[in-house]
């Protein structure tokens, strides 16, 4: 029996924040699926070279866990039983045009689940993590989102493209313009959290497993939101400054030094995460209109639900009932 490349037969691709973690972390219970860690080697962001010197709070420390030795990246898959099926989730493949052409070109056979979700609730999202993590330093989320022109200017990494990493009409038309179209499995975040067994055999069926093994999506990880204040202020600065030191240290270093601090203000500044004003939301929905409308042409699928004035809400608040 010949062996066989130490390659992935499948990538779960979307967009941060969108609940690739949460689907990844389901198909990783099928006995038929053999999962990468990390999670996201992120391999395909790069070029067969280190990973540009990106420069946002906490971009430094975070790029060293980027796998981009092609022997690093095979080695992954090697413990891989050969009747399982191999998987790895970065969900920037589908943001960046070169990730999109190279997985095209070096892995023709690949199939592609790209999760998607309304691009003002997922960007909402970002820019909590990232706040509640003491990474952002701006407290009003409509600022920061509209500051990307210029944090992409000064090099920010993908994570911080709040607006952009949301145009998934462009994506999505570039990427069926490399991929066969019956490659590619289009699923929504509400998905996940709606029907997530019809979901997850719909995933199955698509990648030849089995269906009907795996019933349930485990619970995303989220963070506790933080509201601003003193407290806040001190503890995000100290939390960045020691991102930035911690460039020069390996990133577990950096990650168990940060714990107290993180910790510390998250349980001081602790609150209910705070709905989107709709104001806001409508005047962000109009950002991505054009794009749903592509979105809708190349999909073939209508995504009127996300011209709307109020969120269809987060993972965590719509399974607990919450609005």
């Amino acid at each position: 029996m010949a062996t066989r490349s130490p390659r992935p037969d499948a990538l779960l691709i979307g967009a941060p924040k969108a609940g690739t973690s949460a689907l990844h972390a389901a198909l990783a219970l099928h006995p038929q699926v053999f999962t990468t860690t990390p999670k996201e080697p992120k391999y395909y962001l790069c070029a067969d070279a280190p990973p540009p010197a990106y420069n946002g709070p906490g971009d430094a420390h975070s790029q060293q866990e980027w796998i981009w030795r092609r022997e690093e990246y095979d080695a992954l898959f090697v413990p891989a039983a050969d009747d399982q099926l191999r998987i790895e989730s970065t969900p920037f493949y589908l943001y960046l045009r070169n990730a999109r052409r190279r997985i095209a070109e070096e892995l023709p056979e690949v199939k592609l689940i790209a999760v998607i979700r309304d691009p003002v609730d997922r960007a909402y999202s970002n820019w909590m993590h990232l706040w509640s993590d003491g990474l952002e330093p701006v407290a009003d989320f409509e600022t920061a989102f509209n500051l990307e022109t210029e944090r992409i200017a000064k090099g920010w990494a993908p994570f911080w493209h709040y607006r952009r990493q949301g145009f998934y009409g462009h994506q999505l038309r570039d990427l069926y313009n490399h991929v066969d179209a019956d490659r590619i499995l289009l699923v929504r975040y509400r998905e996940l959290i709606d029907d997530p067994a019809g979901l997850l055999d719909r995933v199955a069926g698509f990648l030849g497993l089995e269906t009907g093994l795996v019933r349930t999506i485990p619970r995303e990880n989220s963070r506790s939101y933080v509201a601003p204040g003193l407290s806040t202020t001190v503890l995000s600065r100290l939390i960045r400054a020691g991102a930035a030191a911690g460039a020069w240290f390996p990133p577990e270093v950096w990650r168990k030094a940060s714990e107290p601090l993180t910790s510390l203000m998250q349980s001081r500044g602790a609150t209910a995460r705070p709905a989107l004003d709709k104001a806001t939301r409508a005047r962000l929905v109009q950002q991505f209109a054009d794009d749903i409308d592509l979105l809708e042409s190349v999909s073939g699928q209508s995504f009127e639900a996300w011209r709307a004035d109020s969120s269809a809400g987060s993972f965590a608040g719509r399974t607990s009932g919450s609005p």
